[in-house]
């Protein structure tokens, strides 16, 4: 792999985060229902809020500074037995922004725009850090509160997706979503110097507001609490889900009006993202290659190793 870089001091308010990996020196025990305690090597027992019992063998933790609090992840190891195949029914799923979610059997799921709701409070906190003097006392407190803002728009998007994911996966055996290239749909439309891009200010909201929906972590969580539970989360194409007519299947750029569905050829009338989800249901499966992990950085190089995560 070759040899390391320059040991790099740590600095306050930028790496505060530990990991002590051996379970020798380290214990977590519960103290009541809403309390428990983890043993730290020179610190002895910390209490923290906690309810969760140790599902298994201790293997680490990690302690890191967010938004002005400390947490702490607690890793452990433990076997589990292959879930039962779910015998549940399957559905197809489209995601959108003005429908965060909509289901093939017409469920709908509104959206909670997490960073919209704090938008108009971090503008007016941002003005504010722009009038103090860089890196002073001020000029920390108040990036501290700007800190804060984004950290409980991050949590409250966070537990919406976690109890909508762990809703729908435990209702649903194969959830089916489009292959989305989030990163290229929330590409901005800036461009260069010699090659300006339209419609700038339009774009730039649009990607908003398709970032504060959290569409990546969504699935990523769907995938993993279907698996638990024998179910499976498949990804078709997205192409023409959003123009096609679900009766006769015709495609047609024209059917659609914004929220709205009508075939120009048989005349079918639906909600747009109604109409898409029951194209997703039915459409082939595509095979996604296996994500690719990126090793730590070591010297100026970085390295990356194809495998599939488990």
């Amino acid at each position: 792999m070759g040899l390391s870089d320059y040991p790099c001091p740590r600095k306050k308010f930028i790496d505060d985060s530990f990991t002590l990996p051996d379970p020798t020196y380290l214990s977590f025990k519960r103290l009541n229902r809403n309390r428990g305690a983890i043993r730290v090597p020179k610190l002895g027992w910390i209490k923290l809020v906690g309810y969760r019992p140790l599902g298994g063998e201790l293997r680490s933790i990690t302690i890191r500074r967010k938004g002005g609090h400390w947490y702490a992840s607690i890793a452990w190891r433990t076997e589990i037995d292959e879930p039962n195949v779910s015998t549940l029914p399957s559905v197809g799923l489209d995601r959108g922004i003005a429908v965060f979610a909509a289901l093939s059997d017409g469920t709908k799921f509104e959206p909670l725009n997490a960073f919209k709701a704090i938008k108009d409070k971090l503008a007016k906190e941002q003005r504010k850090l722009s009038r103090k003097i860089k890196f002073s006392a001020n000029w920390q407190k108040q990036k501290a509160r700007i800190t804060r803002l984004h950290v409980r728009a991050a949590n409250a998007r966070r537990d919406y997706l976690h109890k909508l994911s762990t809703k729908l996966a435990k209702n649903h055996s194969v959830i089916k979503i489009e292959k989305l290239q989030i990163k290229n749909m929330s590409r901005s439309a800036k461009g260069a110097a010699e090659n300006p891009g339209t419609n700038v200010k339009a774009k730039s909201s649009l990607n908003r507001s398709i970032l504060d929906q959290g569409w990546g972590m969504f699935a990523t969580m769907l995938q993993y609490k279907l698996a638990e539970r024998g179910g499976e989360l498949q990804y078709v194409d997205p192409v023409y889900t959003s123009q096609t007519c679900n009766e006769c299947g015709v495609i047609d750029a024209a059917s659609r009006i914004g929220e709205y569905f009508c075939c120009t050829t048989c005349g079918h009338e639906a909600h747009a993202d109604i109409n898409a989800a029951r194209n997703i249901h039915q459409a082939r499966i595509l095979a996604v290659e296996p994500p690719k992990r990126t090793l730590r950085r070591v010297g100026k190089r970085k390295h990356q190793e194809e495998a599939a995560y488990a």
